[in-house]
């Protein structure tokens, strides 16, 4: 039996439209550029999964997927704005036009700052937009990240050097396999539970997030070291 397509909200395809128009003001080689284009591959699967009816909960997959997508585009595009950014996205808006940063390191650093700190944020704001608890957007959360799972893997064999160029002494091996998305993933839902369970004590649930923020900054500059040519 053919399954029944639906069209994606209107909220994940404005989103894609975003990303396309942010790439295209971009050089190729800008940081910024490209994880964005690491970015806009995750989200047009999103949009084509979402239509084939591959979530449990389609609309709720796409109001995470959209308010997902949401938190970057406002960090980012209010960055290259000249406006304060979250902690988690500066360093690879500083250093997004050095030239000994690699592009595997940009992509990296852009899929910590998104799922280190701003997926656990949106799994809250989707909780309160579609008054839920986590707990039931949890088999469409893993879902998302068997997606952003997959499109690593592909960056690494893209963006990684050739084996010719690549051994264990070679500091991008190292820098590169130092950083675990699965363990970035497991500790955004953790974390997503705990400030769910602070929503109600502003103060802390404010220091929470500072924290998340500031942790997922400071792998960001690891993961940034520049490693030259």
């Amino acid at each position: 039996m053919t399954t029944a397509r639906r069209a994606a909200p209107a909220g994940v395809e404005q989103v894609v439209a975003r990303m396309r128009a942010l790439g295209a003001s971009l050089p190729p080689g800008d940081g910024v550029a490209v994880f964005n284009r690491v970015y806009l591959s995750v989200t047009e699967e999103l949009v084509r999964r979402l239509a084939a009816g591959a979530f449990g909960d389609p609309p709720a997959a796409a109001e995470l997927g959209g308010r997902f997508a949401g938190r970057y585009l406002r960090a980012v595009e209010g960055g290259l704005d000249g406006r304060a950014v979250p902690a988690c996205w500066r360093p690879l808006l500083l250093l997004r036009g050095h030239p000994g940063v690699r592009p595997v390191q940009f992509a990296l650093a852009g899929i910590n700052a998104h799922v280190g700190h701003d997926l656990a944020l949106s799994v809250v704001d989707t909780c309160v937009a579609l008054a839920c608890e986590p707990a039931s957007l949890e088999a469409d959360f893993d879902r998302v990240g068997e997606l952003l799972t997959a499109v690593e893997e592909r960056v690494r064999e893209e963006l990684m050097p050739g084996p010719d160029l690549l051994d264990l002494a070679d500091p991008l091996t190292h820098l590169a396999g130092s950083w675990s998305l699965e363990r970035a993933r497991d500790a955004a839902w953790a974390a997503s539970r705990v400030l769910w369970s602070l929503r109600g004590l502003p103060e802390v649930y404010e220091e929470f997030t500072e924290k998340l923020d500031a942790g997922a900054g400071l792998v960001g500059r690891f993961l940034l070291t520049p490693l030259g040519r």
